[in-house]
């Protein structure tokens, strides 16, 4: 097998998130618990180099079985439907690998940010369970320039990974964390993400019952 494109994840990098949904790595004392919600706990730790928070996102999506999940997860024209927060979103080719530019709606006064990121999904087995893993990260691509009234994000990293809870729904874990930039001060962008990230999984939650939905209209 040939070995990764360039900016393309490494297969250590996938087993990392995988085993994370087994035993997450929370035991470090700087790792605290910040809100439980239903059936979901989220995590957060203090970067150091931005003030801001990193996050890790653990509990069970009822109803939400893993392939329905990773479906909606991945379906970029689906997301401009249920997330109020996309003001533009699509995928393009370069180098052999698929880039993502996504601008996400920021409220007045402040400037839009967007996003040129890397997206790669990848079927595991551990245990003999299938496990999904998807993994996304910000980079450089020229085809995307900055635009004069966008800020960019240059950091940004992501993992999901879903696997059956042996009932109708999914066993979730998400690593989260990025740096919008600009002048918004800290602590409103992690009282953003302390609400954001709870309201983003049940906005992800009703999306997937929706998509049933939405499938079996198409389907007569």
């Amino acid at each position: 097998m040939d070995g990764p494109h360039v900016g393309a994840f490494s297969e250590e990098q996938f087993r990392a998130a995988c085993e994370e949904l087994k035993q997450p790595a929370l035991t470090e004392s700087d790792w605290q618990l910040m809100v439980e919600t239903l059936g979901i706990s989220i995590f957060r730790r203090l970067d150091k180099q931005s003030g801001l928070y990193e996050y890790k996102v653990l509990g069970v999506m009822e109803d939400c079985p893993p392939s329905l999940l990773v479906d909606v997860f991945m379906d970029l024209e689906y997301r401009k439907q249920w997330d109020s927060y996309v003001k533009e979103l699509y995928g393009k080719e370069c180098d052999g690998k698929t880039v993502i530019y996504w601008e996400v709606k920021y409220p007045f006064p402040m400037s839009n940010r967007d996003y040129v990121y890397i997206r790669q999904k990848q079927e595991m087995n551990l245990d003999g369970n299938k496990i999904y893993v998807i993994l996304a990260q910000s980079t450089s691509a020229s085809q995307f320039p900055e635009k004069s009234s966008v800020i960019r994000v240059q950091r940004y990293k992501q993992s999901l990974v879903i696997q059956s809870d042996g009932k109708k729904g999914s066993k979730v874990f998400m690593h989260y964390f990025d740096n919008p930039g600009g002048q918004i001060p800290s602590w409103l962008i992690n009282w953003a993400a302390k609400s954001g990230v709870p309201n983003f999984l049940k906005d992800l939650e009703k999306a997937c019952q929706n998509y049933h939905k939405r499938a079996s209209k198409q389907g007569n």
